[in-house]
């Protein structure tokens, strides 16, 4: 059996060289080992993040924000993967809550305001019709 914290280990140094694709699995192992990890669940959503599969980060974050509703880098992280999947009005919540949780994040806002102004076009519309 392999130890959780090597393969954590493992993968945190992959992920600081830039080793995003290589990252992933040994995160993924010790994810599976111990589900209930936020640390390893973040870490893997940073590797999957990197490697453009938004959709699995999104999971991987949201199990995050699960555990911990106030992480606001989780929160962050999966508003960017909504939006990032076309997905704006769902990132909105996830993206206001992260700027309100760290208002000195400037980031933070800059995405929550063009997630709102994403979605604000398709409201226009319906309400044109």
């Amino acid at each position: 059996m392999e130890d959780i914290y090597e393969l954590y280990s493992r993968g945190c140094a992959l992920l600081a060289d830039g080793h995003h694709h290589q990252a992933a699995v040994p995160l993924s192992r010790a994810r599976d080992l111990s589900p209930q990890s936020a640390s390893i669940r973040e870490a893997l959503g940073r590797a999957l993040f990197h490697t453009q599969r938004f959709r699995e980060a999104a999971a991987e974050f949201q199990a995050v924000v699960d555990q911990a509703p106030t992480n606001d880098y989780a929160l962050f992280c999966l508003g960017r993967c909504l939006q990032l999947l076309g997905r704006h009005a769902e990132a909105r919540v996830p993206l206001a809550m992260a700027a309100s949780l760290c208002p000195k994040r400037t980031d933070y806002a800059l995405y929550r305001d063009r997630a709102a102004a994403a979605v604000e076009p398709a409201h226009a519309e319906r309400d044109e019709q």
